[in-house]
C-alpha cells in the first residue's frame, strides 16, 4: 500500500510539470487495481473545458515522462480525460474555487443527524466548508470529515434563460 501511495504521488508530480507545460489544470491523478489490471488515471481542466485535442496531447507527454522513467515497472493503461461536468471536490481549494456552486457533499461522521449535504458553497472559512444545504441551512462541515464531495448540475440556473 505505501509503495503505491508514493508511486501515485511521483505520478501526481510528473502529471502536474505536463500540465504546467501545457497550460492546463491538473486536477487529480490515481492508480487504480492491481499490478496485473493497472489503470493511471488523470484528470485534467481548463478555462472553457478540454477537448480531445488537449487529452491526446497530454497523454502523449505523461506516457513519454513515465516511460523514461520507467516509473511503473508493469503493463497499465493511462487514461487522461476532463473531470466532467460533476466533478469531483478533491481539496479545499476546489472548495473555494467553486465557492457560489452547487455541490454534494458527504461526510464520515454526522453533522446535525446527517451526513449528505446538497447546496451551494457559500464559503470556506480556516479548514471549515460552509454550505446551503437544501434541508438544513446552514451548514459548517469540518473539512476533514469529508468522504467525498462533487459539483452538481443547477438545473435551475443550466434552463433558467430557457422559455
Amino acid at each position: 500500500m505505501v509503495e503505491n501511495q508514493s508511486l501515485a504521488a511521483r505520478v501526481s508530480s510528473i502529471a502536474e510539470t505536463v500540465a504546467a507545460d501545457q497550460s492546463v489544470e491538473m486536477v487529480h491523478a490515481d492508480i487504480l487495481g492491481s499490478k496485473r489490471d493497472s489503470v493511471v488515471r488523470v484528470f485534467i481542466d481548463k478555462d472553457g473545458g478540454v477537448g480531445i485535442e488537449d487529452c491526446t496531447r497530454f497523454s502523449a507527454a505523461m506516457e513519454e515522462l513515465l516511460d523514461a522513467e520507467d516509473l511503473i515497472p508493469w503493463a497499465y493503461v493511462l487514461e487522461i480525460s476532463s473531470p466532467g461536468i460533476e466533478r469531483e471536490l478533491y481539496s479545499l481549494k476546489d472548495f473555494v474555487r467553486f465557492t457560489g456552486e452547487l455541490a454534494k457533499v458527504k461526510t464520515r461522521s454526522e453533522i446535525g443527524g446527517q451526513k449528505n449535504f446538497v447546496g451551494r458553497i457559500a464559503a470556506v472559512e480556516e479548514n471549515e466548508i460552509v454550505i446551503d444545504d437544501r434541508t438544513s441551512g446552514i451548514v459548517r462541515i469540518p473539512y476533514e470529515t469529508v468522504d467525498k464531495a462533487n459539483l452538481k448540475i443547477d438545473l435551475a440556473k443550466e434552463l433558467g434563460g430557457r422559455k
